[in-house]
Formats: C-alpha cells, sequence, structure tokens
C-alpha cells in the first residue's frame, strides 16, 4: 500500500464531515479503481478506511456495502462506520484491519511461506464452506462474461497490464480463447472473486479477515483458486502445490483454471 498526506476533500455530508473531525487523510495510491481510498487517521482512536466515487464507481461502492454488510455475518471483514450514496456519488467508511496482507507477510518473513499458505487455504475453505443458500449475490461466469464484454466493447481493458502468459495478446483475442474452453460444470461456492494477496490481512500466522468484496457472489470455486494460485506463482511454483493440496483440489482443473484466469484480465 502507498499512502500520500492529502488535505480533506471539501464536499462531502454534513454527517460524515462530523464523523471525520479531527483525521488526518493519507490517501491510497494503489488498486483504487478509478475511486479514491483514504485511510483516515487520528490519535485518540483506531484508523479508518473512507472509499469514494461518482459515476459508475458509485455503483461499485455501494455494491461493496451492501455484500461487506452480508457478509459481515459469515466472514471477519471490516466494520462499516458509515454508508450514504446518491445516484452519481457513493461514500463507505470501514474499520481498518489489523495485521498485513498476505503479500507483505510472504514478502518480509519468506521463511514462513508454507504457514502462510496453509492459513490461506483454510481460509478459502472456510468461505467457501458458507451456505450458497444463505447468499442472495449471483457472481457466476455468466454474470462475469457479460460485465467483461461490457468493458471489452468500451475499450476499458488494460491490454499492458496482461499476466505474462498472454503478452502481447489483444483483448479480443483472449475473449476467444476464454470462450473456446466453455461450457464446464459449474462448481458452485460463495467466492469473494478478487481472493488476492492484496485482499487477506493476516496476523500472528493467521488470516484475519478479507477486504475489497464488492465482487462477493456465488460462483464456480476456480473463481478464487484461480487468482490465489496466480498470485502464488509470483513467489514459487512449490507453494501454489502447495496451496492446492491443502485447499482440496488435488485433481486440477486446468481448463477451469485457465477460464478464471483469462476471465479476470478484463478487469
Amino acid at each position: 500500500m502507498m499512502l500520500e498526506e492529502t488535505p480533506a476533500p471539501l464536499a462531502m455530508p454534513e454527517s460524515l464531515a462530523a464523523l471525520l473531525s479531527g483525521y488526518r487523510w493519507c490517501r491510497d495510491t494503489t488498486g483504487e479503481s478509478g475511486g479514491s481510498v483514504y485511510r483516515l487517521q487520528r490519535a485518540d482512536r483506531p484508523d479508518l478506511f473512507l472509499k469514494y466515487g461518482g459515476g459508475d464507481v458509485a455503483a461499485d461502492i455501494l455494491d461493496e456495502t451492501v455484500r461487506l454488510r452480508w457478509l459481515a455475518t459469515h466472514m471477519p471483514v471490516p466494520r462499516i462506520m458509515y454508508s450514504a450514496s446518491t445516484p452519481d456519488e457513493s461514500w463507505l467508511v470501514m474499520t481498518a484491519l489489523t495485521g498485513q496482507t498476505a503479500y507483505q507477510c510472504l514478502t518480509d518473513d519468506p521463511h514462513k511461506s508454507i504457514a502462510i499458505v496453509d492459513a490461506l487455504a483454510a481460509f478459502m475453505r472456510r468461505l467457501h464452506a458458507v451456505p450458497t443458500s444463505a447468499c442472495p449475490f449471483d457472481s457466476d461466469h455468466a454474470y462475469r462474461l457479460a460485465k467483461a464484454r461490457d468493458r471489452l466493447d468500451a475499450g476499458l481493458v488494460d491490454e499492458d497490464d496482461f499476466d505474462d502468459e498472454r503478452a502481447g495478446w489483444t483483448a479480443q483475442a483472449v475473449w476467444d480463447a476464454m470462450n473456446g474452453l466453455l461450457p464446464f460444470a459449474p462448481d458452485p461456492v460463495v467466492t469473494h472473486g478478487d481472493f488476492s494477496l492484496d485482499n487477506l490481512l493476516m496476523a500472528d500466522g493467521a488470516v484475519v479477515g478479507c477486504i475489497d468484496v464488492g465482487r462477493v457472489g456465488i460462483a464456480d470455486r476456480y473463481q478464487d483458486i484461480a487468482i490465489l494460485w496466480n498470485c502464488l506463482g509470483e513467489f514459487d511454483a512449490p507453494l501454489q502445490r502447495r496451496f492446492l493440496d491443502q485447499y482440496g483440489a488435488h485433481d486440477l482443473d486446468r481448463a477451469k483454471l485457465q477460464f478464471h484466469l483469462m476471465l479476470d484480465e478484463f478487469f
């Protein structure tokens, strides 16, 4: 996470301005997806995070707010301190989770990498064990494909950010190859949707919660498996195998894995 201190934005609801009086504002300059993310600090109170966005981003923040409120009944996530939305803007204030991201843990303590991966696999198993009957959100591959097509047609896919395996590909080429892997038999579970190392917080060797839950919903389990597997590949291939073994994906479905890796290129 990269933070830079900044003055508090002037335009916000009066009730929010009152809540955040006296806080120091530091903008998170990474992973904002078009919105604004601030870490808010005050000596006598715990840190908070604020997400703000207008237009399409406002709708994304509202989606995250609804999912965060639901997921809190099943998994450890930040607590909502304030939320407000208009047709054009959304604000979401949350508590800051303790600990470091799993990415930071793997980078800082590589000798603990096996234990870290085991904890990540256990957390994913816990999430995937939440009954689908309890989840009101649909994030299956048909839904995500429609979103991906919209982004492709709107020219919003960053082809320069593709994984090395698809470096130099066009977005249309990824789309064609991805759809060539269909159909497959779905194995629906409650998924995070972006189960990356940066979205999982750890302390004392355990995962203490997840953040950025705007894609939470029922989808094939490989939606989460593929993203974490891909992240671990940045560190060590044996960690990928360890994760699959600890999670229980002993017979890897490579077609599903590749499909979901290509699907993620569009977001």
